[in-house]
């Protein structure tokens, strides 16, 4: 095998496990909120993914161990076993968690019958046992990998040992992080109607890794909040109503950058707004609803929340309700304005469809669905501003239809 082969398996594999490590803590965290309804969630503080009181608490701490080999060996002297220990042992003496703590070790490997972790399961669980195969293994291996956590161990006293075991419950045999996806639909099983399962997770998770990037990168310590989860999960639920659609948090949080509007200086709808003269900040706003727009809707038809038909009749009520409003200003418009008249009563249309409040569902408000809906008609010239929009713009259809 090549070194670039040998270093491309060396990144993948830690990749992995700081995957799980952040979709496992999503996992516990639904699970959790089945029994407890307040606690917080940190990732990377005391443990892994650790679960406290709304003081401070620590109560259950997780290590979370990852192998692509799902069918690896938990043995009395794997190193994924000896360093959770080391650090438990070494956590417990300095104070840092609490003797009360619950100690969990999540591993995609299995601890074959009759080891030390095979008597840690939450069934069957003989601590004396696992004990005995610890002590044995701690003062006879000579691996140099464990011979820290062996050292630390040993330390501890007998009854030291045998209190922090009691602590401690092993999970093996852990859904891989591909295979997390089944575990995580079936906590979310009631939240929305089985069609919606994905895109209601996909949803949660794309919320719930921009939370867990806050949290690591906040300098003091922000925890996540269950009560987060439970209203984030709310909304959610919300959006998949029969009268709703979920609006996606990026998109809300979008601010037009350069690529984005270098990609759309020369569509369509922009050579509208430029015919009437509509300042910088308006075009800025239109191609930031027309990307808002078009990629929701994109989504929605992706994830099967509406389908064709649906965003067709939607563009029919558009076009009647801007039909009204064009018609109006051509009226009072008269016969022989001047260019600067017409310039002026285009932007007021401009401003109607700015301002406009067409729902495509009864609970979907969310004004840049309305606006960036009718930036799309406009790029494909079915609704304009200019009363003379569509002569003055044939040019740029005629050219696509060339290019065609």
């Amino acid at each position: 095998m090549t070194d670039a082969k040998l270093n491309q398996f060396a990144a993948v594999d830690p990749a992995l496990g700081y995957l799980y490590q952040v979709r496992s803590a999503l996992l516990w965290t639904l699970k959790r909120l089945k029994s407890e309804p307040d606690f917080l969630v940190g990732i990377e503080t005391l443990d892994d993914v650790a679960f406290e009181s709304v003081g401070g608490d620590p109560r259950e701490l997780l290590q979370t161990k990852h192998h692509r080999n799902a069918a690896a060996s938990l043995t009395d002297a794997s190193t994924d076993l000896w360093k959770t220990l080391r650090i438990w042992f070494e956590e417990t003496a300095s104070g840092e968690v609490p003797s009360t703590a619950s100690l969990c070790l999540v591993t995609t490997g299995e601890a074959s019958d009759g080891s030390a972790a095979s008597y840690l399961r939450g069934s069957n669980r003989d601590v004396q046992a696992a004990l005995t195969r610890l002590d044995a293994t701690a003062q006879s291996s000579s691996s140099a990998a464990n011979k820290p956590a062996y050292a630390v161990y040993l330390e501890a006293s007998p009854a030291q040992r045998a209190a922090l075991l009691a602590r401690v419950t092993v999970l093996d045999v852990a859904p891989t992080v591909n295979d997390l996806d089944g575990e995580l639909r079936r906590e979310v099983f009631w939240a929305v109607d089985k069609e919606h399962h994905a895109a209601f997770l996909d949803r949660l998770e794309g919320w719930w890794l921009r939370r867990v990037l806050d949290q690591l990168s906040s300098t003091n310590g922000d925890r996540i909040g269950s009560v987060e989860v439970e209203a984030q999960m709310s909304d959610l639920r919300e959006g998949f109503k029969q009268e709703s659609l979920p609006i996606d948090d990026d998109l809300l949080e979008f601010n037009l950058d350069e690529a984005t509007r270098a990609a759309h200086e020369n569509s369509n709808f922009v050579h509208q707004l430029d015919l009437i003269k509509a300042g910088k900040r308006r075009v800025a706003a239109a191609i930031r609803d027309y990307y808002r727009a078009f990629e929701q809707r994109s989504r929605w038809l992706r994830d099967e929340l509406v389908v064709g038909l649906d965003l067709r009749r939607y563009e029919k009520r558009l076009i009647e309700e801007w039909d009204l409003v064009f018609e109006g200003m051509r009226d009072e418009l008269g016969d022989g304005p001047t260019d600067r008249a017409k310039e002026e009563a285009a932007r007021s249309v401009l401003k109607w469809a700015e301002r406009a409040s067409v729902l495509i569902r009864p609970s979907v408000t969310e004004p840049f669905v309305c606006r960036g809906s009718l930036h799309m008609l406009a790029d494909e010239l079915r609704v304009g501003w200019h009363p003379e929009f569509r002569y003055r713009l044939a040019h740029l259809l005629a050219g696509e239809e060339g290019a065609a």
